[in-house]
């Protein structure tokens, strides 16, 4: 099986596709993918979606199951599935994980999401994999915490527990190291940019030259879209706008 992008029937836009054994798209999976797109998400998440579910569909050939007829106990085989990077040798010593309990939670969510849209639709009867809970209690108490205490929340029933792990801050040298190393001025703003205001990568790669605002203000507008030729897309879909220094204005005037 293979992720790989192309073009449906019914359809003039790109999407990616997975693609089984005999190049032909698994239909129940392309259905999803398609909705998905239909719904505005960006690229690369339908790609990392495909991926996921690329990933649980040789898991249902490898363990000789119908995806229509799975349930929890076999979902959760998958966790092991995903987790023994020798499938077919059971080890003694203990072994290391071919991923992170991160990427599993990600694969999980991706393969839930695809049976409760098949449920909705009318395909399954659903693995019943979410149930309803009180909130937690936990230290910190959101606004309006007094309101929403006693409502019920959608939690997933299959789900490991991440390590807390600090990815760290770069220091002002670090950074200034990182862009005396760029051969590019555009990668020297980029690395500024990221660094002064906090855009998320999309957000960077997806700006303009008219979502630069110089002079008295030095505002960058941050604008959903969905034509950018390198399918960057603004997350949260909403436009705002960010403030930043003359100094970083001024690199911007040299690329």
């Amino acid at each position: 099986m293979k992720v790989q992008k192309g073009v449906l029937p019914d359809s003039q836009r790109p999407i990616w596709m997975v693609l089984d054994d005999k190049y032909l798209p698994v239909e129940p999976i392309q259905k999803y993918l398609h909705y998905l797109d239909s719904l505005g998400r960006s690229p690369n998440t339908i790609q990392k979606y495909a991926y996921n579910l690329k990933l649980f569909w040789e898991f249902l050939r490898d363990s000789r199951l119908d995806w229509r007829e799975i349930n929890l106990e076999q979902l959760s085989n998958f966790i092991h599935w995903l987790r023994n990077p020798n499938k077919n040798v059971l080890s003694i010593e203990p072994q290391i994980s071919e991923r992170c309990e991160k990427t599993i939670n990600q694969c999980l969510t991706t393969v839930c999401g695809f049976y409760e849209f098949q449920e909705r639709t009318g395909i399954v009867n659903g693995i019943n994999a979410y149930r309803y809970q009180l909130q937690p209690g936990r230290k910190y108490k959101p606004f309006l915490h007094h309101i929403s205490k006693n409502k019920e929340v959608k939690t997933r029933l299959l789900k490991i527990k991440e390590p807390s792990v600090f990815p760290g801050c770069l220091t002002p040298e670090q950074v200034n190291i990182l862009v005396e190393a760029c051969n590019s001025l555009r990668d020297k703003f980029l690395v500024r940019l990221l660094y002064e205001t906090g855009l998320r990568i999309g957000e960077a790669l997806g700006l303009r030259h008219e979502d630069m605002v110089t002079g008295k203000n030095n505002e960058i507008h941050v604008i959903p879209r969905l034509d950018n030729i390198n399918d960057a897309r603004v997350k949260p879909g909403v436009e705002r706008v960010v403030h930043v220094n003359k100094e970083l204005m001024r690199e911007l005037t040299k690329v």
